[in-house]
Formats: structure tokens, C-alpha cells, sequence
């Protein structure tokens, strides 16, 4: 065997290569980090760092407990809004619940249905006619 044929070999698996890197990526799925929606969310980032910024002001940041069955906040003063739980590595798993807080200003949410492991917790609410929003991650076991 010559210097020429195994030159072609070189190539022929070089390319080979390639081809196999090209089709792999087209057929992988879509990136689970990238929104759908990214133009509009940066349009309103404005108003969601002013919500955040009230939190801080206020110091009106929920806390967060876990008992075995449920997903406990508890708010500074009555509230109502929404919690999202996202789950970073599967998009299908993730969950929007609405809330409104006890006379003890505290909403439980019930884990059945949850699954354990990692969970970046988002929570918009109104409370005294101030709109607040916060992010905190949580690990369910």
C-alpha cells in the first residue's frame, strides 16, 4: 500500500466523520435552556427587576420550608399570585399553581405529583398592592 491510498483513507474517514457529526446534530433535540420567547421576556425584563428590587426593599422575601408531604411559603402579609416550580433538566415536568395565603399568611403546596431532585421555584404576587416577584431553588427529596 502507498502513500496515496492511505492518504484516501485519511480523507475518506475525515469525512465520514463530519457526515456523522452533521446528522447527529440535526437530529438531537432542541436545547432545553433556550426560550421560545426570549424577545418579549427582555422587553419586559424592566418590570420583573423592579418587582424583584421591591422584594428586597420590603423584605418581603417568602420563606421556604419542606414537610414531607408539601411545599410550605410563608409571606410577610396576605398574598395572592402564582408559583412556578421549573424543573432545569426536563421542561415537561414543569408546573404553574396558583396561591392565595391562609390567615396565617402561608400556602401549602402539596408535593404528589412532584418529582424529587433539583427545582428553581419563581414567586409573582401581589400583597398590600405591591407586586413582588422572587426566585429561590430548592432540592425535593
Amino acid at each position: 500500500m502507498n502513500w496515496g491510498t492511505k492518504l484516501m483513507i485519511g480523507m475518506l474517514c475525515f469525512m465520514s466523520f463530519i457526515v456523522v457529526l452533521g446528522v447527529l446534530m440535526f437530529n438531537s433535540k432542541t436545547d432545553a435552556l433556550v426560550d421560545t420567547d426570549y424577545y418579549e421576556k427582555g422587553l419586559d425584563y424592566d418590570k420583573d427587576y423592579n418587582r424583584k428590587a421591591q422584594v428586597q426593599a420590603d423584605n418581603a422575601r417568602p420563606g421556604i420550608r419542606l414537610s414531607p408531604d408539601h411545599l410550605i411559603l410563608s409571606f410577610k402579609a396576605a398574598a395572592a399570585g402564582e408559583v412556578r416550580l421549573l424543573r432545569n433538566s426536563d421542561k415537561k415536568m414543569d408546573r404553574r399553581i396558583a396561591i392565595n395565603t391562609n390567615p396565617q399568611h402561608q400556602v401549602g403546596i402539596p408535593l404528589a405529583g412532584i418529582a424529587k431532585g433539583s427545582w428553581r421555584i419563581i414567586i409573582s404576587w401581589e400583597s398590600n398592592g405591591k407586586a413582588y416577584l422572587d426566585e429561590q431553588e430548592v432540592s425535593i427529596e
